[in-house]
């Protein structure tokens, strides 16, 4: 199993959605400054994420050059919305490291996911109250302009 491989898989065994400016499977065979531009990483990121265990290997080409595929764009997609959730680097060197252990971890990859998810929820609850306050805040002071509007106009 890859690393991009977790509960579904489409065409060429890879995980995750189509996305555009992509090459055809067999045909994907991206630069690392190739990726950057897809993804928006730096070349410095994409290596750190190789080095640190966060990517799988990386195949390269007959100089040595990193040869990306439309697998790991996938790969890079789902580490980018892990980010998102605010996940530490660590956890998702953890689910990587399962992910590449095999089926067997699917119970700690769910663990791992779910608690994530919790933490999101609890994150777009509190996201929610910080913007009912400013939304308040916002109405208060149209209405004070609003009023101070029409005072000056008499």
């Amino acid at each position: 199993m890859t690393v991009t491989e977790t509960t579904t898989t489409r065409a060429g065994g890879c995980a995750g959605l189509p996305q555009g400016n992509r090459r055809p499977d067999g045909q994907d065979r991206y630069t690392i400054s190739e990726v950057a531009a897809l993804t928006g990483l730096t070349a410095h990121t994409l290596r750190w994420y190789e080095r640190i265990g966060l990517m799988p290997h990386i195949d390269r080409s007959h100089t040595g050059q990193r040869r990306y595929r439309n697998c790991d764009l996938d790969w890079l997609d789902l580490v980018g919305k892990l980010r998102l959730t605010g996940m530490p680097v660590a956890d998702m060197v953890r689910y990587a490291e399962l992910v590449r252990a095999g089926d067997h971890t699917y119970a700690e990859r769910f663990a791992l996911l779910k608690a994530t998810r919790e933490d999101v929820l609890a994150r777009i609850t509190e996201l929610q109250g910080t913007l009912a306050v400013l939304d308040r805040k916002i109405s208060f002071y149209a209405d004070a302009g609003r009023a101070l509007a029409s005072e000056r106009s008499r």
